[in-house]
């Protein structure tokens, strides 16, 4: 066990300089954008002064190396800035975004939940059935919603369950916890078709091994030779992606919680570039990048943990 927490300090160390090099690149994603923010917060007769003046304020006058500084500082303190858009000017981002994220990782929790209980038994059948019509059935539909854009699946799920069934909510939490049906389903049916093949590919490489063939010679029944032993070591392949899947499902969120118009991190980010509000872009594709590399944290310790070669080696 001394060995595993030696490689998850080693990997925590190496992620601080990710993070800062994320950070970075926000901050001059914004910086280099061409506009001026000066124009959204001042006045339309606003004198060559009162501008300098609000530049000033805003630390907007101060060197690019200045300004990240105090970037850095503030993110340290875990203070975002201030919203200068419609309706939100002055609250904290901070504010912004906390409100918002519990919507995102609800979406996301139940959108994993679909995934994995989607994606794992369809790998299992198809890899059972290899090249027979169950396989072949299984391959074409991970092949489509793997390919479906999210937003476009997303517009089919409206038009049917909304438009011509009349089942669920089209928009926001207006419909309860059915709201967050159609979003969910969205972000977890592209991202099964990915497990599916991943649980399928794992799944077919055990069974094929020299230990599955001598508990089979044994008389032991198919059903504990698969779901007892082969299972549990095929398996191990689509638990250490559950990290990488975490960010996919952050970064995903943008487009269909716009579709859904649900109020999570990926909404608030559309209005604050629609609005120029530049402090909530930086806040919400800070905390995205934060779950990206979080998640990618996450896996390479899951995989350390299930395969004590990657720590040792």
């Amino acid at each position: 066990m001394a060995d595993l927490m030696s490689y998850v300090i080693r990997r925590l160390l190496l992620a601080i300089p990710v993070v800062l090099l994320a950070t970075l690149i926000v901050f001059l994603l914004l910086y280099l954008t061409p506009g001026d923010p000066v124009s959204v917060l001042s006045p339309h007769n606003a004198t060559p002064e009162e501008l300098d003046a609000i530049r000033e304020k805003w630390g907007l006058l101060d060197p690019p190396h200045v300004q990240y500084g105090k970037f850095l500082w503030r993110i340290v303190h875990g203070d975002l800035g201030t919203s200068i858009g419609f309706g939100t000017r002055g609250l904290p981002v901070s504010t912004l975004v906390s409100e918002r994220l519990v919507n995102t990782l609800m979406l996301m929790g139940i959108g994993l939940a679909i995934s994995y209980s989607m994606g794992i038994p369809l790998g299992i059948v198809a890899a059972l059935r290899q090249n027979k019509g169950v396989d072949r059935v299984i391959m074409v539909f991970t092949l489509v919603t793997y390919a479906i854009p999210s937003f476009f699946l997303g517009l089919i799920f409206l038009l049917v369950f909304t438009v011509y069934l009349g089942v669920l909510h089209a928009e926001g939490t207006t419909g309860g916890i059915g709201s967050v049906i159609l979003p969910a389903m969205t972000l977890g049916i592209g991202n099964a078709a990915l497990t599916t093949r991943m649980m399928r590919s794992s799944m077919l490489e055990v069974i094929r091994m020299d230990y599955i063939t001598q508990l089979r010679s044994r008389g032991i029944p198919e059903r504990e030779v698969i779901f007892k032993h082969a299972l549990k070591n095929a398996i191990l392949p689509v638990i250490t992606v559950i990290g990488l899947d975490i960010g996919w499902f952050v970064g995903g969120a943008v487009v269909v919680e716009t579709v859904f118009s649900w109020p999570g991190i990926g909404l608030l980010l559309t209005k604050g570039i629609l609005n120029a509000d530049f402090p909530v872009v930086q806040g919400c594709i800070l905390v995205i990048a934060f779950f990206v590399i979080a998640g990618n944290l996450l896996a390479d310790i899951l995989y350390a943990y299930v395969d004590p070669r990657v720590r040792l080696g």
